[in-house]
């Protein structure tokens, strides 16, 4: 018998010399062998999907080592699987069952071009060619064009991404294309409709006045002239090492137009609570809250209700229907109504889904507001607020609404003995309520309290009088910093401690001490990242989110430069005084920049990468160990987990279908025993622009199930 013959009998693939193969499977698995014409594919995506359930199912893997797959653990259902990746043409979907081996025939694309088509959105954006340095500051529109307040090419990127990506991916085929040239007499005229076009037709084009409206317009209608003309970004590498265990798991949630924020699984002090529950959402644009059970794969949805219709709020601010340009994909339709604006699900020990939501118009009560007798308004007086606080029992299936006098944003539980909800509000204080107080009393102006951040810059070890952030210093005085805090992250080593962020050029992270009786003895500390600071080797700047590790090191992604940075205070040697105003602890800061190509033009601090917020893994949900921080790859179609040890990134990449925009992520253990399958990190398709996903006008938002098992045939 040939040695040919011994490998088939013996139930081996072979792929020529000194390459075989062997997959084993279960009964609920899918596996088997890719193969293109030139040989075994590593690295590429097998995925199966379905449409059996009550909303659409994909399990997602990649090969390894000789092109072997496993798709494991899957439900009863007829799947389509199909193969996609870097170097390749989609194949045709072939029909199979679980318990199937399934060997599967890889496409070489065409020309570059066919490849690229599944390249993420920020290789694409990664061709937009940024103005030179020496463009700036801009002189204005009777000069280069650009807007006097661009004071640098880093305020410039800054605006593409905290700007031009907030709600959405640039870069995307939607994106990236005019998809109805013939309507119009230039790409130019193009983009000029498109920035006007539809609900939020008014904040995209007045996010464009600040760079300068017609150079913007131009840099982006030349992006298109050149693709549109053939040119394609670098193709960028295969999953590598720890990136071929990923396994993802995906729900479809929110419908067609559908803008599911982020979501949450678990507590985050204990990931435990809500074992096997179902995974929530907040539909941001129809004030609803979202739900996918992933043991029946079915979704839900509930109203979120306000008590008053609030007099602004949500996207009716946005709205001038008088004047609203139509879009390509609705219109003059309408398609988002949210007067509450829900926003940043968290969940409290109970299994109880807190999140910040508009209960009532923005205007404070007086016992907000200046002359009240509430100590805090004394304190920094509340004039307005446009979100206060909801949550949602599932036991109950009852939501209730809680008022604020300071505005909220995002949200996380303390880690005190009484429960404590810490919020940020993208203004200038940071609040919280006592959710234990509130139980008890109902009373919700009792169990609220707030402080802005005020830094000792006297050096007196406490705060007496200050001057405001836009006023000069004064050595005998406290003074007050940054502002439009966005970012919030309790510290689990130190009670009363909480850690904000806020974006920006550089930016700032801040660190609020309330002490033992506030608002008297609050006390803050404020630091911003490196730059054009000559004490720092790497620069960066623009934090937004943040997290915290169980040994109280704080991690954040720089969406503007492109880092992961972490910052460690007892690396500081100066915490307050009159030089703690920002740029005084370099060397606490450390600084690793993201995976992803430079913008063109761009020789620093310039990913064409956008981190919309970051997070970490304290009790190892993901597999990747303890404490190791996540960035959400919101423009590269991935999550990116940093391992501090190696220094070097995990891209948990998410292929198909392309247009995965993170906001956020959460981690859940549902069996402590089962190993890799009893956990995961779960994070949503965030996009207020689900229509620019891949499948276009008509598909929904995916609820992803990030999984690393032991090796890419584990099962």
């Amino acid at each position: 018998m040939t040695g040919v013959a011994v490998l088939l009998a013996a139930g081996l693939a072979w792929f020529g010399p000194g390459v075989t193969a062997q997959v084993a499977i279960d009964g609920d698995d899918i596996g088997g062998v890719v193969r293109s014409a030139s040989g075994p594919e590593a690295g590429v995506w097998v995925i199966a999907e379905t449409d059996d359930f009550n909303t659409l199912y994909r399990k997602t893997v990649v090969t390894g080592n000789g092109g072997r797959y496993v798709v494991p653990d899957l439900p009863d259902a007829r799947y389509r699987v199909w193969v996609r990746g870097y170097g390749l043409k989609d194949s045709e979907p072939v029909t199979a069952t679980p318990g199937t081996t399934l060997d599967l025939r890889a496409v070489t694309a065409a020309n570059p071009r066919e490849a690229a088509q599944v390249y993420p959105a920020n290789y694409w954006y990664s061709l937009v060619e940024v103005p030179p340095k020496s463009e700036f500051p801009g002189t204005g529109e009777n000069g280069n064009g650009i807007s006097p307040g661009m004071r640098s090419q880093a305020n410039w990127i800054d605006g593409l991404k905290q700007g031009c990506q907030l709600c959405h991916q640039l870069g995307n085929q939607a994106t990236r294309e005019v998809l109805n040239p013939a309507d119009f007499d230039s790409t130019e005229a193009a983009w000029a409709h498109r920035v006007k076009a539809g609900q939020r037709g008014a904040l995209m084009s007045g996010g464009l006045r600040r760079f300068g409206p017609d150079r913007a317009v131009a840099m982006y209608a030349d992006w298109t002239d050149r693709i549109m003309a053939g040119e394609v970004p670098p193709a960028p590498p295969r999953p590598q090492g720890r990136e071929r265990d990923v396994v993802l798991t995906m729900w479809e949630w929110g419908g067609p137009t559908g803008y599911i924020h982020d979501e949450v699984a678990s507590d985050k002090r204990d990931p435990r609570v809500n074992a096997n529950g179902p995974i929530y959402g907040v539909e941001f644009a129809s004030d609803g809250l979202v739900w996918v059970d992933p043991t029946t794969n079915e979704a839900r949805q509930v109203t979120i209700p306000v008590r008053d219709t609030p007099g602004e709020g949500g996207f009716r601010s946005y709205i001038d229907q008088e004047n609203l340009e139509p879009s390509i994909y609705w219109g003059d339709e309408l398609i988002w109504d949210n007067p509450g604006n829900p926003h940043n699900p968290m969940m409290d020990g109970q299994g109880r889904v807190w999140m910040t939501h508009q209960i009532r118009g923005p205007g404070n009560p007086a016992w907000c507001q200046e002359g009240s007798s509430n100590p805090y308004a004394q304190h920094y007086p509340q004039t307005r607020a446009a979100r206060h606080i909801a949550y949602y029992d599932p036991t109950t299936e009852e939501v209730e609404l809680i008022d604020t006098c300071f505005n909220t944003h995002h949200l996380q539980f303390g880690f005190e003995d009484s429960e404590r909800l810490y919020l940020s509000s993208v203004a200038s204080v940071i609040g919280w309520l006592d959710v234990d107080l509130f139980e008890e009393t109902g009373d919700a102006q009792a169990a609220q309290g707030w402080c802005p951040i005020i830094v000792d810059t006297n050096g007196d070890g406490r705060i007496t009088e200050w001057v405001g952030r836009g006023d000069a210093g004064d050595p005998t005085k406290d003074k007050e910093m940054g502002g439009g805090w966005y970012g919030i992250v309790p510290d689990p080593t130190e009670d009363h401690v909480v850690w904000a962020a806020s974006g920006g050029v550089p930016g700032q992270i801040a660190r609020l001490d309330l002490g033992a009786n506030p608002p008297e003895t609050c006390i803050a500390e404020y630091y911003q990242p490196p730059f054009d600071n000559p004490d720092a080797p790497i620069q960066g700047y623009s934090p937004r989110g943040i997290d915290i590790t169980t040994d109280g090191i704080v991690w954040t992604a720089l969406s503007g430069s492109g880092h992961m940075a972490s910052f460690d205070r007892s690396k500081c040697g100066v915490l307050n005084g009159p030089t703690a105003t920002g740029q005084h602890c370099p060397e606490g800061w450390s600084l690793y920049a993201t995976p992803g190509p430079q913008m063109k033009g761009v020789t620093d601090h310039g990913s064409a990468d956008f981190h919309y917020y970051s997070w970490v893994d304290q009790h190892g949900t993901l597999g990747l160990g303890d404490n190791v921080p996540i960035a959400t790859g919101s423009t590269s179609d991935s999550l990116l987990a940093f391992l501090p040890d190696e220094e070097e990134y995990v891209v948990l990449r998410v292929p198909y279908p392309l247009g995965f925009y993170s906001r956020g992520m959460d981690g859940r253990i549902d069996d402590p025993s089962a190993g890799w399958k009893g956990r995961a990190v779960w994070a949503d398709y965030g996009t207020n622009a689900v229509w620019h996903s891949e499948g276009g006008k008509g598909t929904q938002g995916n609820l992803v199930k990030f999984q690393v098992r032991p090796d890419p045939l584990a099962h």
